[in-house]
């Protein structure tokens, strides 16, 4: 019953992204052809509620679902594995149009030929987790 919650909450986003236009494909093209700003301010919105939600939890001490202390760890110093990642995301988003959250969406919105960009999402994850300690960290 826990995770009936999970799903209604991952429902609503979906429904909220679909109905933003996030998960269009003609969208995600325009963004990177500079043409509209509409993907960019939708990312900016939740830049912020990232930078507010965690600000929020440090300050007044969240707990989380177990009454634990939510602790959020310091990012590494280093900026080549930043740029390296952040390269590889844009450009396979850029090539299929979609991050992983939209896949799932898209999936359950019937576009089945979407189900071969998340098995190549998973090969590429499994992929990182097998060479992850021979890269650069």
């Amino acid at each position: 019953m826990n995770l009936l919650r999970y799903v209604v909450v991952g429902f609503i986003f979906g429904i909220i992204l679909t109905k933003a236009e996030a998960v269009s494909w003609y969208r995600i093209y325009e963004m990177f052809q500079f043409q509209s700003f509409h993907m960019y301010g939708i990312i900016m919105v939740a830049i912020i509620t990232g930078l507010v939600g965690i600000q929020f939890i440090k300050r007044k001490q969240i707990k989380d679902i177990d009454g634990n202390p939510i602790y959020i760890q310091d990012k590494e110093k280093g900026n080549a594995r930043y740029w390296i990642g952040g390269i590889l995301f844009g450009l396979g988003w850029a090539m299929v149009g979609a991050c992983p959250g939209p896949i799932f969406i898209l999936l359950g919105a019937g576009f089945l030929s979407v189900g071969l960009i998340l098995i190549g999402a998973v090969l590429g994850t499994f992929l990182y987790g097998v060479l992850k300690d021979k890269l650069p960290h």
